[in-house]
């Protein structure tokens, strides 16, 4: 692909990201990890019921079937 103008080439090449108003990226608007922050921020009980599940699963006993095939690949 060619362009006519550079002036549109630079234009095209720029991205933008949601999030950051159609700032191009890289030139001052809020940055994704910024916005990641934030968004975790406003929502600590998501975190807490990730770590709750999480800590469940590890807790949790394997079953007598997983250990038995296990058993079997040693």
């Amino acid at each position: 692909m060619t362009f006519e103008l550079e002036k549109d080439a630079d234009r095209r090449r720029k991205s933008t990201y949601p999030g950051n108003s159609g700032t191009p990226a890289g030139s001052g608007g809020s940055s994704r990890a910024d916005l990641k922050k934030k968004q975790q921020a406003d929502r600590p009980e998501l975190g807490l019921a990730l770590k709750t599940v999480y800590q469940r699963t590890v807790e949790e006993d394997i079953p007598p079937e997983m250990l038995d095939l296990l058993g079997k690949l040693g």
